[in-house]
């Protein structure tokens, strides 16, 4: 029995942080805290409006953080350059729209396209893995491959809004993407709006390797406590 890697998105650490523009909580001990209970790497989305992870924070995070460090960004020239300096061990590409109160949706790479093959060249160059956060659809997986990326993070979103029948149509059109990315020789990873309820069958398709949680994380941290929450989702993740 395998277990899929799991990043924990510790984001919403740095939205209370902010809420009072304090100095706690701290992301840096969330991490911490998140990998002494098994979370086997960290994930933080770098938008450009600052609205919760700041640039200190990744910066310490790439000091501190010893299992794997994801950020999520968007494909511009400021961020990606930032990330050149920085150097976590992967940068993950998404799409971003200031008026949103969290990703609304995959990337389209047909439209950013340019943009995606360059920051994916700039990335590679120094040694930082490439993924592409897109939709369960066959064209932008193999578009993800032509433009350079090392990885795919299928947006689990539709999966997890899902409903009666309609849970299997859009587990099936997650597993269709993540078998076809495979055979592109890319990595398959997933997230967004997935808990400890939901993700059985995102868990049971074979070709995704890693998860990446971060809402459902801390939401149960907050009655649970972080250590707690992350061992109840790592348990689940065997299959």
């Amino acid at each position: 029995m395998d277990r899929i890697r799991l990043g924990v998105n510790i984001d919403h650490v740095a939205t209370l942080r902010q809420a009072r523009q304090a100095i706690q909580p701290d992301p840096l001990w969330a991490a911490a805290a998140a990998t002494l209970a098994g979370a086997d790497g960290i994930t933080v989305h770098l938008r450009s409006d600052r609205r919760h992870i700041q640039d200190r924070d990744v910066h310490l995070l790439r000091q501190t953080v010893s299992t794997h460090l994801n950020v999520e960004l968007a494909a511009e020239d400021e961020m990606v350059a930032l990330m050149v300096n920085i150097k976590p061990d992967a940068v993950c590409l998404v799409p971003e729209n200031p008026a949103e109160i969290t990703t609304e949706g995959g990337l389209d790479l047909q439209k950013a396209g340019v943009r995606v093959a360059r920051a994916a060249k700039q990335l590679k160059a120094a040694g930082i893995s490439v993924t592409c956060f897109i939709e369960p659809d066959d064209k932008q997986v193999k578009l993800a491959r032509k433009l350079g990326a090392d990885s795919i993070e299928i947006n689990t979103n539709a999966f997890s809004l899902a409903r009666g029948g309609q849970i299997i149509k859009e587990a099936d059109r997650v597993a269709r993407a993540a078998k076809n990315a495979q055979k592109l020789g890319l990595g398959v990873h997933a997230g967004h709006g997935l808990d400890y309820f939901n993700l059985f069958p995102i868990v049971a398709i074979p070709e995704i390797t890693e998860l990446n949680i971060g809402h459902a994380i801390i939401a149960r941290a907050v009655m649970a406590g972080l250590e707690k929450a992350v061992r109840d989702m790592k348990a689940l993740l065997e299959r």
